[in-house]
């Protein structure tokens, strides 16, 4: 399972991007990242499931993971390798239960919900936010990553507020990557 978990996990925001879809993918893909989160939650059931399968394509070739958000029906389509599930979300284990060899990621935001998702299944965790984030409460820092990091044996990865400089010290924690969106899409 973990030679689909790569060390840099873009999650995409087509508002944020600089560029048109699939060149930003393709920017992200030149500068190493092989590892993918579609998620673009305001976009109906037919628009995802056509970004999922163009994101796919543009991924064939390359060493690359991809991730469909919180839509296990639009992962499962596609082919894509996993779904991510808000803290609030599909159980894990049902999900595992039934899918098996589907990658199943949980967004946490505390040690007791990082807990959980590693009890129900999941094959690895988002913590956030570790530094400010608009719009996504108050940080934990790296004290609240590295608590997550010794509670669970699952790969954590960082999310929030990261920034290329801080990167060094938030591997440090012992978190297995960093994921973020506005890291990656310059």
């Amino acid at each position: 399972m973990e030679r689909f978990l790569k060390k840099y996990y873009a999650i995409t925001d087509r508002k944020q991007f600089r560029y048109d879809f699939e060149t930003q993918i393709k920017r992200m893909l030149d500068a190493g990242i092989r590892m993918f989160q579609l998620r673009e939650k305001d976009l109906p059931s037919g628009e995802i499931f056509g970004l999922a399968e163009k994101v796919r394509n543009l991924l064939q070739g390359y060493d690359a993971t991809l991730i469909i958000n919180d839509r296990l029906d639009v992962a499962l389509l596609v082919g894509a390798n996993g779904v991510h599930l808000p803290s609030k979300g599909l159980p894990v284990e049902a999900i595992k239960h039934k899918f098996p060899d589907v990658i199943v990621g949980k967004s946490c935001h505390t040690v007791d919900e990082a807990i959980k998702a590693e009890r129900e299944g999941a094959d690895y965790i988002t913590f956030s936010p570790i530094f400010y984030t608009p719009k996504k409460g108050q940080p934990v820092g790296l004290e609240g990553l590295k608590k997550v990091v010794d509670a669970v044996s699952i790969p954590v990865y960082a999310l929030g507020g990261i920034t290329e400089e801080k990167i060094p010290e938030v591997l440090q924690t012992g978190a297995y990557g960093i994921a973020g969106i506005r890291l990656f899409i310059k």
